[in-house]
C-alpha cells in the first residue's frame, strides 16, 4: 500500500501495480481497493499496465476530511493521476464511471476514458429512485442507521429486490464489508444527483470530455442500464458503445472479459 495527499488534506492509499501505460481504477458504490473484483481486475490488467487501484475516500485505508462534495473527489482522482506521472488512462464502474466523466469534464489530466454502466437513469419509462432519494440516504447515516442505509440503496437506488439484501446479511464476510463503506453511500447519491430522474442527458454538460472513450454496458443488464450507456456514448463528443454479454456489472464482475475490452482500447490507436 501506498499513500499521497489529496488537496484538502485527506490522505488517498492505492495500490500499485505492473508495468506498462497508467491505468487508473475507480470503483463504484460499496467497492473499495482490496474488493475480490476490484483485485482481480487489477491483477490482470497490471500485466500490460502500471495499475493504481485505490480507495475512494472514506473507504478502506483512505481518510475523510469533511465536509464532503464531489469536487474533493474529482482531486482526489487528479490527485492519483498526478503520483502516476501527470496523465493517465482511467476506467469508472457505475458510480465511479460518473466520478471519472465529471472529473474529466472538471479539467483532469486523463488521455483516454472507459466508462462501465454508469447508473443513470434516462428514460421515463424505467424505474426511478424517490425524489428524496439523496436526502433519505444522507439522513439514514446521520442517524448512524448502516444497515437501513443499504437496504434502502439498494433497493430504492439500484432495484435489487428485498431478498438479495436479506441473503446478504446473512453472509457475514459480505455484509461486514457492506457496513464499512456504508457511511460514503451520500457520496454515491451525490455524484448522481440530477441524474435519475428519467431525462435526457444533456450534451453540453460534456462537450470538453473530448478523449476517446469507451462506454460499456452488457447486452444481460437491466434495460436502465443500457439506456443510460447507449444514450452516454451519444451524447459525449469521442465516444463509442460497446455492447457484449458478460458486461454487466449487477452481479459477479467477469473480470477477464473486461480487461480483454480494456487492454484492447486503451493499447489501440482509438
Amino acid at each position: 500500500m501506498q499513500t499521497l495527499i489529496s488537496k484538502d488534506s485527506t490522505t488517498i492509499a492505492y495500490d500499485k501495480t505492473g508495468q506498462g501505460p497508467a491505468l487508473i481504477l475507480v470503483a463504484g458504490a460499496f467497492s473499495y481497493r482490496k474488493f475480490p473484483g476490484q483485485v482481480q481486475l487489477a491483477k490482470l490488467l497490471s500485466k500490460q499496465f502500471t495499475v493504481y487501484n485505490y480507495d475512494r475516500r472514506g473507504r478502506g485505508d483512505s481518510s475523510d476530511t469533511q465536509p464532503y462534495t464531489v469536487e474533493r473527489e474529482y482531486e482526489d482522482l487528479q490527485a492519483i493521476i498526478d503520483a502516476a506521472g501527470g496523465s493517465a488512462c482511467v476506467y469508472g464502474l457505475s458510480s465511479g464511471a460518473v466520478l471519472a466523466l465529471q472529473a474529466a469534464a472538471s479539467g483532469a489530466s486523463i488521455t483516454k476514458l472507459a466508462l462501465h454502466e454508469p447508473p443513470f437513469v434516462v428514460d421515463g419509462a424505467d424505474p426511478k429512485p424517490p425524489e428524496n432519494f439523496v436526502h433519505h440516504v444522507n439522513e439514514l447515516i446521520r442517524a448512524n442507521q448502516r444497515a437501513e442505509t443499504i437496504k434502502y440503496f439498494m433497493t430504492k437506488g439500484m432495484g435489487a429486490p428485498s431478498f438479495v439484501v436479506s441473503l446478504m446479511r446473512m453472509m457475514p464476510g459480505v455484509w461486514s464489508n457492506l457496513m464499512a463503506v456504508a457511511h460514503t453511500l451520500p457520496y454515491d447519491a451525490a455524484l448522481l444527483d440530477g441524474f435519475m430522474a428519467g431525462k435526457a442527458l444533456p450534451a453540453s454538460l460534456w462537450s470538453n470530455v473530448a478523449m476517446p472513450t469507451l462506454v460499456l454496458e452488457g447486452t444481460e443488464s437491466p434495460a436502465s442500464l443500457r439506456h443510460a450507456a447507449q444514450a452516454l456514448a451519444s451524447v459525449l463528443p469521442n465516444a463509442r458503445l460497446q455492447s457484449k454479454k458478460g458486461l454487466g456489472h449487477t452481479k459477479k464482475l467477469q473480470a477477464k472479459l473486461i480487461a480483454k475490452e480494456l487492454g484492447s482500447f486503451f493499447l489501440g490507436n482509438k
